[in-house]
């Protein structure tokens, strides 16, 4: 026989709804319970956890609850769930805590916000610096960062257009702290550098460099010598004259750091014999700019190489301290002075 509800008393419902709204909110403070508390709120502990690529949220929650990091796997899902994030985790290595809760932790993964390797590339670095130093950061593999950095780039950055295609990225690499995925490829590596000497190389230094009848190739190639001839913003402007000034009147720009470029040494004066390789990045026996870059300079040196200070000096030398002279008579004096 069917019960009929329309007999219920008003007492009896009033009761039900009451049993109900009981039982729903205390599976609402259950639900809640799990999903925003932390199984240990007090813990100091960081566990560093890799979800693998291919991973669903099944295989991630039981990995987390045998971490001890979540109190059930069920309860992990059903976040997953029921907030719609079924598909946005995101495979990479996380700093997890059991002083997450779970909102927490899907949070994170759902953004990505895995565990960054942060790397400071120096200015005046080259690219045999640079691959090194990523390489012992885990971050590129030295042959895989020399192969791709002789990719051509320049369909999706403008400013290589000028660059020939025969040369490497070396110039372009910019100096900064960057951070990076671990894992990270080294393609997007090398396409993060680029795209901050992009947003460095504003539109406005860009027209400057148009009006002077220059290309971003020549500054670029301009700065990274300033780079590796002086430090002191004031001296680089200086020296920036110099050499412009020596390629208008065709003179040699005589730079020991173009040989140092070729040898692979770091002498403070090139030797003789030195500079009289055959090489197009030789200064000393090719009139002009070397053939491409010899470091990657920072934004001093390229504000250096586009904005030089005009003077009557055509000599300089550095002894910790930049001396300029205007004759070469002024120069070996100096030379005397504070060199031998």
């Amino acid at each position: 026989m069917r019960k009929d509800f329309s007999k219920i008393s008003p007492e009896g419902f009033k009761k039900f709804t009451t049993i109900a709204g009981i039982i729903a909110l205390a599976v609402f403070l259950f639900l809640c319970f799990e999903i925003y508390v932390p199984i240990n709120p007090f813990s100091r502990e960081t566990i560093t956890y890799t979800a693998p690529k291919g991973f669903g949220d099944d295989e991630i929650a039981k990995d987390l609850e045998k971490l001890k990091l979540i109190r059930s796997n069920y309860f992990f899902r059903f976040y997953v769930v029921a907030s719609f994030q079924h598909s946005s985790l995101q495979a990479g290595k996380y700093n997890l805590s059991p002083r997450m809760s779970v909102y927490q932790m899907v949070k994170k993964m759902a953004s990505g916000d895995v565990v960054k390797n942060k790397v400071t590339i120096l200015e005046g670095w080259d690219k045999q610096d640079i691959a090194k130093y990523l390489e012992e950061k885990s971050v590129c593999k030295k042959d895989e960062f020399f192969a791709l950095v002789k990719n051509d780039y320049s369909a999706e950055f403008d400013f290589l257009k000028d660059k020939p295609k025969n040369l490497d990225l070396e110039g372009y690499l910019f100096p900064d702290t960057y951070e990076f995925a671990e894992g990270e490829a080294c393609q997007e590596v090398i396409g993060a550098i680029l795209a901050n000497f992009g947003k460095k190389l504003t539109p406005e230094l860009r027209a400057e460099i148009a009006k002077q009848k220059k290309s971003i190739f020549d500054i670029v190639t301009m700065a990274s010598m300033i780079e590796k001839e002086v430090r002191i913003m004031s001296d680089k402007k200086i020296v920036s004259g110099i050499l412009w000034k020596r390629i208008e009147i065709g003179m040699p720009l005589q730079l020991d750091a173009t040989i140092n470029y070729i040898t692979g040494k770091s002498d403070p004066a090139a030797r003789i014999s030195d500079t009289k390789i055959d090489s197009p990045y030789n200064t000393y026996k090719y009139y002009g700019l070397p053939k491409g870059p010899i470091s990657n300079p920072g934004m001093n040196s390229i504000m250096a190489a586009i904005y030089p200070t005009k003077t009557a000096y055509l000599y300089y030398l550095s002894n910790g301290k930049t001396y300029f002279s205007a004759t070469f008579e002024e120069h070996q004096t100096a030379k005397a002075l504070y060199l031998e």
